[in-house]
């Protein structure tokens, strides 16, 4: 009998090892520790697709639990940055890509996703989505979203002054002065935290300079093309003409966004991870809904830039801690995550996602519809300055637009710091 039990025992060592673990570890309760910036109170359409997607994987995967925290985009990524510097950053997460990923690429904080891109989920990005989170040939987060920032209008307000589409930077300053005269907001604007003036300078310079200055000012680490300076300029004309809601450099774009919500501005230059607002979202009247368009940033006589270069890209990305005790489970979430999301944003949250969407097949608000057909036949996409810059340049460009927009420097005290801090950002 001793001997049975010794030979049994041996043959079970034997299969422990043929499969790499045992019944009971392969039982073994994980929690996996993620993080994200949709908070319920501000992005309550992600919000709720990242917990039911996080309810499907748990049913499908009982012996795993996902742990989430979320929060707003600035805090979020000031936490990050401190979890990075202390080695503790959690399983899964989302970051931006290009110049925001960069110290955590080269800090070592990110294990690569190549493995995914080349199995579960070949072929089912967007061309040209995940580039943006490659550095030296490898692939260190995957995008869930895709974005373009266009100008949303209340069509109940133009109605009642006579207002049409512009189409050039000229009628939009037009409008601006009737809407002003008329003790109505022109723009809601969330300067506080700077990348949504950013949208707006960017527009101008593109409009002015053509769809290649910004890239090539970032990666030449060269600021000091004309263009941008009249750009900088071009911004304080719309600043002196009124066109932005009172106190915007104190407001948060939440802040910013209710007003354009409660029907008190009439434009708001944002992305379309807002259209769900305008479309799905449970709560917002459908009158409202109703009343949301949307037309291109205008051209700007003699400029070199086109209506269909847009500010935009990949929104952000998933990764996986390379310290995770955990990363082949969390690797595994996030395969799953991007499929599920892919499959459900579009219908649950009108979000449009990284992954490729067969519009023929699912029944879509109509202004869901013209922005993804707007999204296929855009001439160029430019990336987010603040994303496409490295962290100290990012920084200062925030503090810079912010300022400008304030009026607290010149247009050329604001390319020259600029400049230096890109030249001093290698």
């Amino acid at each position: 009998m001793l001997l049975v039990l010794l030979l049994g025992a041996t043959a079970c060592d034997g299969n422990q090892e043929d499969n790499g673990y045992s019944a009971e570890s392969s039982a073994e309760k994980i929690t996996l520790k993620m993080m994200h910036s949709w908070p319920d109170s501000s992005n309550s359409a992600q919000n709720k697709m990242v917990k039911d997607i996080i309810s499907e994987f748990e049913a499908a995967n009982p012996n795993i639990t996902v742990k989430t925290e979320a929060l707003e985009t600035e805090q979020y990524k000031s936490k990050l940055t401190v979890l990075a510097a202390s080695n503790d950053l959690p399983d899964i997460g989302f970051t931006w890509a290009a110049g925001s990923m960069d110290p955590y690429v080269k800090g070592n904080k990110f294990a690569a996703l190549d493995d995914l891109l080349q199995t579960e989920l070949s072929g089912k990005f967007v061309a040209g989505t995940t580039e943006a989170y490659s550095f030296d040939g490898k692939t260190y987060a995957l995008p869930v979203e895709l974005n373009i920032v266009p100008v949303y209008y209340n069509k109940e307000i133009f109605a009642k002054y006579s207002l049409r589409i512009p189409q050039t930077l000229d009628e939009l300053k037009t409008i601006i002065r009737i809407l002003d005269y008329n003790g109505v907001t022109p723009v809601t604007l969330g300067g506080k935290e700077g990348w949504p003036s950013s949208f707006w300078y960017m527009y101008l310079a593109e409009r002015i300079g053509g769809p290649e200055l910004l890239d090539k000012a970032v990666a030449d680490q060269d600021f000091t093309d004309p263009a941008l300076l009249e750009a900088a300029k071009a911004v304080q004309e719309l600043v002196n003409l009124g066109a932005f809601v009172k106190g915007y450099n104190g407001l948060s774009n939440d802040e910013a966004k209710v007003q354009f919500l409660n029907g008190r501005a009439a434009m708001f230059v944002t992305g379309t991870w807002e259209l769900p607002d305008y479309t799905t979202t449970v709560g917002i009247p459908q009158e409202f809904k109703d009343n949301i368009g949307y037309f291109k940033f205008p051209a700007i006589a003699g400029g070199k830039g086109s209506v269909d270069d847009w500010v935009g890209g990949p929104g952000t990305g998933l990764f996986v801690s390379r310290n995770s005790e955990h990363a082949a489970e969390a690797k595994r979430f996030v395969s799953f995550f991007i499929e599920k999301w892919g499959e459900h944003s579009v219908v649950d949250a009108g979000v449009i996602p990284a992954t490729k969407v067969d519009t023929a097949s699912i029944r879509l608000p109509w202004l869901f519809i013209d922005l993804l057909d707007e999204l296929g036949k855009a001439r160029k996409v430019t990336l987010y300055l603040d994303t496409q810059m490295k962290p100290g340049a990012s920084g200062i460009h925030i503090n810079q637009v912010q300022a400008l927009f304030g009026k607290a420097v010149t247009p050329e005290e604001f390319i020259r710091k600029q400049d230096e801090a890109l030249k001093a950002d290698k």
